[in-house]
């Protein structure tokens, strides 16, 4: 899984070649189609994992959402191939598989507690829970999703600014 993983999220679906993962893993292609039936499954294995990965790991708490996004940073941060992945899944697998369960739960899930924090008057109405949610994901991912020219605008911006830009923009979002 981590060879396929590197492999994905250097190249791609299309432009990942099986050969190369097999030959990272120290296996055979054979092998690989046998456990996954295809290059497809191997890539929906991989993302379907990082996903488990991410929704275990990052819990959301409605009643602080800037830390919750800190969280999702630093998640991402330690996992560069992350948004990769994601990009790659929009770009080759949208409307070509079911959505994964587990995220569509996930996201219900979310939506629900930020829902029924707003509910309690514990969070901001200004956005409906939806749309607090979508702005917190993006903000989240915000550097590790932007092209490599304005990475050279902030190239010397520190780990620790940019967690802080992150947070403090939620934290803006929500106040009232």
């Amino acid at each position: 899984m981590d060879a396929a993983t590197s492999e994905f999220a250097a190249h791609g679906i299309a432009g990942a070649r099986v050969d190369r993962i097999a030959a990272a893993a120290k296996s055979n292609k054979a092998q690989i189609y046998h456990y996954f039936g295809s290059k497809d499954g191997l890539f929906d294995a991989v993302f379907n994992a990082m996903c488990v990965e991410t929704v275990r790991d990052v819990p959301i708490d409605p009643y602080d959402l800037p830390q919750y996004a800190g969280r999702l940073f630093d998640s991402y941060e330690q996992r560069p191939y992350v948004q990769r992945l994601a990009t790659w899944h929009r770009l080759e697998r949208a409307g070509t598989t079911d959505p994964l369960e587990l995220v569509l739960a996930s996201n219900k899930e979310k939506v629900a507690k930020i829902a029924a924090a707003q509910k309690e008057g514990a969070l901001s109405t200004r956005y409906s829970a939806v749309d607090l949610l979508g702005l917190v994901l993006h903000l989240s991912s915000l550097w590790t999703s932007t092209v490599p020219e304005y990475d050279a605008l902030i190239a010397r911006h520190s780990r620790a600014h940019r967690r802080q830009v992150v947070t403090t923009a939620v934290a803006q979002l929500i106040a009232d």
